[in-house]
């Protein structure tokens, strides 16, 4: 899938030349997104999957410039990246109302730390879940704790730190020895003649600016729909979801059976209908949409 296209423009080769060829490959419109999704997932349109791969090319070396700090090739980590990103082109599913954007980038982080963990020399294969969270963190948070001064943590910063990433003690000490490592210090200098050094670029988990205006979008979108959906509710059934499904502590059903004066299986059968009938309107708003972006790509196509 899509290998053409990645096979001739590789990474690992000139990396400007493909950072500069990405480039062209256009953004898609959510529509044309969806249609492609559609036409891969249905009938295994290869076409279709080249154009979902290449047009997030560009995310793909957008994330993987923030592993920089690990002395690996960024060529290579941008490779490893497209491999995640053809991973989550397989199994993205565009009925969920999601952008391919913001599934993709979990499989593309996913994939690069993998790569990272088998590369780099201080890790050992077979690392748990905790110690990658550990590995990938611990200078993050040692920023934050005022503590990037090389040698062995304090005490009390190394139980602060274990407790915040769930390892024992032992690996907080274990890893901060590996990392701080005279032969693999993330404290060299990028060049000889910079003042950066390579911690300057490990990633940020925090969420971009792309991924947080897709994340609005989508709720956005749903609220809306939500919105649409409740009108079509008696205010009894509406009263009683938002008590008991958009409520952070949900009402229980026996207050709810006081203040309507019905049974509390009365209130638990009123509410099962109310949200099949939510469920059902928000399904049919959100087809809709998808078929008046459909049609908006369509038209686009014939002008």
């Amino acid at each position: 899938m899509a290998a053409r296209a990645l096979t001739a423009l590789s990474p690992e080769g000139s990396l400007s030349r493909y950072l500069t060829e990405i480039r062209k490959f256009p953004m898609l419109e959510q529509g044309e997104e969806y249609m492609l999704a559609k036409r891969f997932a249905e009938h295994g349109d290869a076409g279709a999957a080249e154009k979902l791969v290449t047009s997030h090319l560009r995310l793909v070396a957008k994330i993987a410039m923030g592993y920089r700090g690990y002395g690996l090739p960024l060529g290579e980590v941008i490779s490893e990246g497209n491999v995640g990103l053809m991973q989550a082109v397989k199994k993205f599913d565009p009925e969920k109302g999601f952008r391919l954007a913001t599934y993709a980038m979990w499989w593309i982080r996913a994939s690069i730390q993998e790569y990272i963990l088998r590369s780099w020399s201080l890790v050992k294969m077979g690392t748990t879940a905790a110690q990658k969270k550990l590995f990938f963190n611990l200078r993050k948070v040692k920023g934050q704790m005022k503590a990037l001064e090389e040698g062995d943590l304090r005490p009390e910063n190394v139980t602060t730190i274990a407790t915040k990433l769930g390892v024992t003690e032992d690996e907080v000490i274990s890893m901060n020895r590996r990392m701080s490592a005279p032969d693999s210090s993330l404290n060299a200098p990028l060049r000889a003649d910079s003042e950066g050094e390579w911690q300057d670029w490990l990633t940020d988990d925090s969420a971009d600016q792309e991924t947080m205006l897709a994340e609005r979008d989508e709720m956005d979108e749903r609220h809306a729909l939500l919105t649409d959906a409740m009108a079509d509710l008696t205010e009894r059934e509406q009263a009683i979801i938002r008590a008991r499904r958009l409520k952070e502590e949900p009402a229980t059903l026996e207050e709810l059976s006081a203040q309507f004066g019905v049974s509390r299986e009365r209130v638990r059968q009123i509410e099962v209908r109310a949200f099949e009938k939510l469920q059902k309107a928000m399904k049919a708003g959100l087809s809709r949409l998808r078929s008046d972006a459909a049609g908006a790509v369509s038209a686009a196509a014939r002008t």
